[in-house]
């Protein structure tokens, strides 16, 4: 018997399995027998199936599109490019952290994006560990509360990244950061607007950063119970709010943001924390919470 009679000859849940499912190769004549059948559901199925390969194509041409910049770069002969980005600018509490990554050449993860655009926090994590797995090498550095307020959140952040930078095993040929430039980068780089969404090695680093930044509040909501640190992550939601103002100021809040000094009945440190364009920068890693979350104006 011929292999696509074999197929043929499988019940529909056992195709349905196969080639939605498992996602299986789809030899050719399938489709069109399936749609020559006269049994509604084979024509169901040859539908569902045609659906899932334009998905997969259209999958496919995103991924090469989000490696443009990297494309350009190895082109040029940088082969060890590093993707940088940050999470935390926006929490009221807790550290900010950068991710930097070193994907292989065109390297394709499906489903890899903006961390923010990745809702499900489990879907997430598994991306986290599938990259971290696949890299060249990878690295995470941080800026503490202190740093923080002394620096202001901006350059904290940019803090953080360096770090970030400076732990990969491997020195990058090239650098490539989300929206802005690293103080003191020991390689070229260059930033992109939005680069989270246009550079698959940004996009890795974004998820990289806010998965470790995650997990480490999920930690500190066991030394800090009550607050709802491992729901909203820090961030300024109503709920964090009301329990600010109910069970009072940790060491592990801001005291540079308005509403902790307001809490603590201190003045403001000054008017604005950044010209404009760098306050765009510092609030746009706010993320989807269940309630509204906090913007520094």
């Amino acid at each position: 018997m011929a292999p696509l009679e074999k197929l043929l000859a499988q019940t529909l849940s056992e195709l349905r399995k196969h080639f939605l499912d498992e996602q299986a190769a789809v030899p050719k004549g399938l489709l069109e027998a399936l749609e020559s059948d006269s049994r509604r559901g084979a024509r169901v199925l040859a539908k569902s199936i045609r659906a899932r390969l334009r998905k997969s194509r259209a999958e496919g041409q995103r991924l090469r599109k989000l490696l443009q910049y990297e494309t350009e770069l190895w082109e040029q002969g940088f082969k060890l490019i590093a993707g940088v980005d940050e999470a935390g600018m926006a929490p009221l509490a807790g550290p900010v952290v950068a991710g930097a990554v070193i994907l292989p050449l065109k390297y394709k993860l499906r489903g890899l994006d903006d961390s923010k655009k990745i809702l499900d926090q489990a879907k997430r994590e598994e991306m986290a560990v599938q990259i971290k797995s696949d890299a060249l090498c990878w690295a995470t550095g941080r800026a503490e509360v202190e740093e923080i307020d002394e620096l202001n959140i901006y350059h904290a952040g940019l803090l953080a990244m360096r770090r970030a930078v400076e732990g990969l095993q491997i020195k990058p040929d090239f650098v490539l950061v989300d929206a802005r430039k690293i103080p003191q980068c020991p390689a070229p780089q260059r930033g992109i607007i939005r680069g989270d969404t246009l550079s698959a090695s940004i996009a890795a680093a974004s998820i990289i950063a806010k998965t470790t930044r995650d997990a480490h509040m999920r930690e500190l909501d066991g030394q800090y119970p009550g607050y709802g640190l491992a729901s909203h992550k820090g961030y300024g939601t109503p709920a964090h709010l009301r329990a600010l103002n109910t069970l009072g100021v940790l060491p592990i809040h801001r005291r540079s943001f308005a509403p902790v000094r307001q809490l603590l009945c201190l003045e403001p440190v000054q008017t604005k924390l950044f010209n404009e364009a760098d306050e765009k920068e510092a609030i746009r890693d706010v993320e989807c919470v269940e309630e509204k979350p906090y913007r520094k104006d």
